[in-house]
């Protein structure tokens, strides 16, 4: 029997769907809507934010990295070992499998941004004052495939100045916090002949 089979629920299934099984779990999932949240964590951060041991969480860390899901994040040594969402494809070189993991990180990302935009509704309440609103917004827009990718390009370039606070705390100024940046440019697709009926 492993430490494994001591902390997984049994029965429960992986929402990966790798073939190296790796069951759902209670400390997995908090640390996978955390690293969705946060960015980058350690396991003694993690600890302090989910109140678990820093042990467990190194260990969920460990097993979640041997799956592929996540990777150790760029640091400047030292025995601190951050982790942030896996953005390499783990599949490399097999593209079957490589579009397929791919298109299951895709679920995973946007089942937690979901999540997490429920969250921050129930909770929206209990935030500092100055916290208490969001920019959500939404658009269609005519484009050409060329000008989908100048305006992803836009996006990205605005958000670039941003980017390193993720790595350098101490970048931050007083005040920031991590905030959800979700952009998801995408045709939209004339209805089948059966969904105009079904409407």
């Amino acid at each position: 029997m492993t430490e494994d089979d001591l902390t997984t629920p049994h029965g429960r299934a992986d929402r990966s769907g790798s073939g190296a099984e790796l069951r759902e779990h209670e400390v997995r999932t908090a640390l996978l809507d955390l690293l969705a949240e946060v960015g980058t964590l350690t396991a003694t951060e993690a600890a302090a934010r989910l109140g678990y041991s820093s042990g467990l969480c190194s260990f969920h860390l460990r097993q979640l990295a041997r799956h592929g899901h996540i990777e150790e994040a760029p640091h400047s040594g030292g025995r601190a070992r951050p982790w942030r969402l896996s953005r390499r494809d783990p599949a490399a070189g097999d593209p079957v499998a490589g579009a397929a993991a791919e298109e299951q990180f895709g679920d995973l990302a946007r089942g937690l941004e979901d999540e997490s935009w429920q969250r921050w509704l129930g909770q929206r309440d209990e935030a500092p004052p100055e916290w208490r609103h969001d920019e959500a917004f939404s658009a269609v827009a005519y484009l050409t495939p060329e000008e989908m990718g100048q305006v992803a390009e836009v996006v990205r370039r605005a958000l670039a100045p941003y980017q390193d606070r993720e790595q350098r705390p101490l970048a931050r100024p007083d005040g920031a916090r991590p905030v959800a940046l979700i952009t998801r440019l995408f045709p939209l697709l004339p209805h089948t002949a059966d969904e105009v009926e079904r409407d």
